[in-house]
């Protein structure tokens, strides 16, 4: 980070990317902005900014008003179990902040762990049951950090709108209901998933995977991509077409494909619904989902 780019709470400029590490210097920019009229929407991220991180930024320059963008990058260890990736998640802050320059972002929020979780820090935010299924099921413990990080990444920046990618829709859905549940006073905006050519959800863990699985990979998108396309012969039917093609891939092991209601409750017979899927490539884990109309 260089001096050119940090700024005190004093010192943002429109049009440039100002840096802050402190939790406090951010905060009093983004009040000043709101108290001047101008509206703050954030972009939460744990850095490895890729081009799905890129679109969250443009929908977030796009939205009507007179809008600053803010991204925030941290890796929470918070949300990783004893068994993942955090040592080794990859973390290119100077290659990210010329991203953000380069979209035209304003307020970068780059905090450190002591910053977010002060020594001694005890309290956490618990989600209800829906933590415990599909992604819960497997990670437990994950939805508690994301939720404690956003809660406190939304009381530091401050921001009237936060976007958030539909790759990670279980995710977008408990962040809803937390936003509602306790009454913070924003907007949640989800932003579909962006792909690679073949079809393969964008994601920071994608480099992880050799050839031979980055060949493998976009069978999860061809899958679901095969169940909705048979949605009219009802619930049994998706499923069974996506786990037909699931299982032409011998490198996949999947953890779990569900068919569930928009809000994750229950398969619906009719209507609206999401078809959800999660797998290991090797040591790389993988989710995605897309809507389906029953």
């Amino acid at each position: 980070m260089t001096a050119a780019t940090t700024r005190t709470a004093g010192g943002y400029r429109p049009g440039e990317l100002t840096v802050h590490r402190d939790p406090a210097d951010v905060n009093a920019v983004s009040r000043a902005l709101r108290g001047a009229g101008r509206k703050v929407a954030l972009v939460p991220t744990m850095g490895a900014l890729h081009d799905g991180h890129r679109e969250l930024i443009r929908h977030a320059r796009l939205l009507p008003g007179s809008t600053v963008t803010a991204v925030s990058i941290f890796v929470n260890p918070l949300q990783f179990g004893a068994n993942e990736d955090l040592t080794r998640y990859p973390r290119p802050l100077e290659a990210d902040l010329e991203i953000l320059r380069e979209e035209g972002v304003e307020l970068a929020f780059v905090p450190s762990v002591d910053d977010m979780y002060p020594p001694g820090a005890q309290t956490r935010i618990v989600p209800g049951p829906l933590a415990d299924e599909l992604e819960g099921a497997v990670r437990p413990g994950h939805f508690e950090g994301v939720l404690t990080i956003v809660g406190k990444l939304f009381q530091i920046v401050a921001p009237e709108i936060a976007l958030f990618g539909e790759k990670d829709y279980q995710q977008l859905v408990m962040l809803q209901k937390m936003v509602r549940d306790l009454n913070f006073p924003l907007s949640i905006v989800g932003v579909p998933t962006v792909r690679e050519t073949d079809g393969l959800a964008l994601s920071s863990r994608n480099v992880y995977l050799s050839d031979e699985q980055r060949a493998a990979a976009p069978t999860l998108q061809r899958a679901l991509k095969e169940g909705a396309s048979v949605s009219a012969r009802g619930p049994a039917a998706v499923l069974a077409r996506a786990r037909e093609v699931l299982a032409t891939e011998p490198l996949l092991d999947v953890d779990y494909l569900e068919l569930r209601d928009p809000e994750l409750g229950p398969t619906p017979e009719t209507g609206r619904a999401r078809l959800l899927v999660a797998a290991r490539i090797g040591t790389t884990r993988l989710i995605d989902n897309v809507p389906v109309q029953l």
